[in-house]
C-alpha cells in the first residue's frame, strides 16, 4: 500500500485525483469512506473528476451518466464496463491505495 492523500484533503461527497507511484487515481469520499479508482470512465474515456457523486458508493460519468460501484467497479446498467478500482485503507489520517 502506497499513501496517496490525507483523509481531510478529500471533501465528503466530492473527489480528489492523486498520483501515486507515477499513476493517476480519483479518489471518492461518501459518508466518511475513501475509495479509490482509474480516472477515466471506461465507456469513452471521459475524465471522473468531474463525475457526480450523489450516492453512497457510487460514481456517476458526467458524459452520459454510467453509474459504477465503487467497491466493485461493476456499472449495473451496462455490465460491459467495468471501472477499475484499488483498494484503500485508512492509517490515521493518511490514506493509503493498493496498485497491485
Amino acid at each position: 500500500m502506497d499513501f496517496a492523500a490525507k483523509v481531510s484533503d478529500i471533501p465528503d461527497w466530492g473527489k480528489k485525483v492523486v498520483t501515486v507511484n507515477s499513476q493517476e487515481i480519483l479518489l471518492v469520499k461518501t459518508k466518511g469512506n475513501i475509495y479509490a479508482c482509474e480516472t477515466e470512465c471506461p465507456h469513452q474515456g471521459a475524465p471522473l473528476a468531474g463525475a457526480l457523486v450523489k450516492e453512497e458508493g457510487h460514481i456517476s460519468c458526467q458524459r452520459h451518466g454510467y453509474r459504477f460501484n465503487l467497491k466493485t467497479g461493476a456499472c449495473k446498467e451496462f455490465p460491459e464496463y467495468t471501472l477499475k478500482v484499488y483498494p484503500v485503507e485508512v492509517a490515521g489520517d493518511d490514506v493509503l491505495v493498493g496498485l497491485e
